[in-house]
């Protein structure tokens, strides 16, 4: 943001803000001091996904705390990148200090990144990294290849001594960085060569059925797993890559009467999968903690204005990993879990 020298152009853009209720702070990094009047923009994917849902409490406690006034907006879609372009545009010229955002699509939106941080805004990634990673300021994040790799070692354990026959579902055709994360962290997991890690499905192991696309909720979870069932009705494993979308295999599955000869596997941890956990509709999930991703990145924010410093990643990654713990009642030697209650003590923390 601009230094204190130039609020004289702020109060005047402040001004013409106000009629649509769109004020922020021009105080730039050492000048915040306390938080009153320091704007902070929360852009999710959707306003609906429960995920999301618990991001935006986290984040708006902790706001509270530090004094900010946070503002999240929402893409009406997994996938939707222009109504995240625009949420960025419009906190930049409401006079936003901070942004943070979980992108839809982890390059489409770079170019409304770099003119947010050209203007001086820090933008810090939640759960979704950008692509490249360094687009932003900084990333607070689940190690996503390491909670696919955790189910698919899972899995693997799961499915010893049979001829596994696995069904993908995958968020959408976009190959954006945590869809390509879970999905080939999953399949080295269990064993799979990925050949090259950065796409989904160039693998040639005759043990995938196939990849569908599901647009992480239950309704395209269902169609993605009737189709890849109509394709080989003996699948015995499926990878999803959320509970929402998890859900929806299961009723598919369930429709079809196969639910006692089909694991699922799935990564989120919210409350609503880990009882799909305890009552056996998933076999096992990687838990995330998108409240830690929220309060972590707010508490960069206040670091970053205080004194300008900006976030360090976590040792041996490019990001601040967030954890990632696997959630199921059915432990596999070697691979460490914790159970369904335990999940439900902790889920989404």
């Amino acid at each position: 943001m601009m230094p204190h020298a130039s609020k004289t152009a702020m109060a005047v853009l402040a001004l013409g803000l106000a009629a649509t209720g769109c004020v922020g702070s021009a105080a730039g990094p050492g000048d915040a001091g306390g938080g009153e009047g320091v704007l902070v923009g929360l852009v999710t994917k959707t306003d609906d996904n429960p995920f999301y849902v618990k991001m935006k409490e986290g984040a708006q406690a902790r706001a509270r705390q530090l004094g900010y006034e946070l503002r999240p907006l929402a893409g009406k879609g997994q996938s939707d990148n222009d109504s995240q372009v625009q949420a960025v545009e419009n906190l930049v010229a409401a006079g936003a200090e901070a942004i943070l955002i979980t992108p839809a699509d982890s390059r489409a939106i770079l170019p409304a990144i770099d003119k947010a941080r050209a203007k001086g805004v820090l933008v810090l990634a939640l759960d979704s990294p950008t692509d490249p990673v360094s687009a932003v300021d900084g990333t607070f994040a689940t190690d996503n290849y390491r909670a696919g790799v955790l189910i698919g070692q899972w899995a693997r354990k799961k499915v010893a001594g049979k001829q596994a026959k696995i069904a993908m579902l995958d968020l959408s055709p976009a190959q954006v960085a945590v869809d390509v994360q879970r999905d080939q962290g999953f399949l080295e997991g269990f064993g799979i060569d990925v050949k090259d890690r950065t796409r989904i499905g160039d693998e040639s192991d005759p043990r995938i059925v196939g990849h569908e696309v599901t647009d992480a909720n239950e309704e395209g979870g269902r169609t993605a797993m009737e189709k890849l069932l109509q394709k080989d009705p003996g699948i015995n494993l499926v990878y999803t890559i959320n509970e929402p979308a998890a859900a929806g295999a299961y009723e598919a599955i369930k429709a079809a009467k196969r639910q006692d000869q089909i694991t699922i596997v799935s990564v989120d941890g919210g409350c609503p999968g880990v009882r799909n956990v305890a009552g056996k509709a998933i076999g096992a999930t990687s838990m995330q903690f998108p409240i830690k991703m929220a309060t972590d990145a707010l508490d960069a924010v206040a670091a970053y204005l205080k004194d300008g410093t900006k976030p360090s990643a976590s040792a041996g990654l490019d990001f601040t990993d967030t954890g990632a713990t696997l959630i199921t009642d059915q432990p596999a030697p070697g691979v460490p879990s914790q159970n369904s209650a335990w999940g439900q003590k902790n889920c989404w923390g």
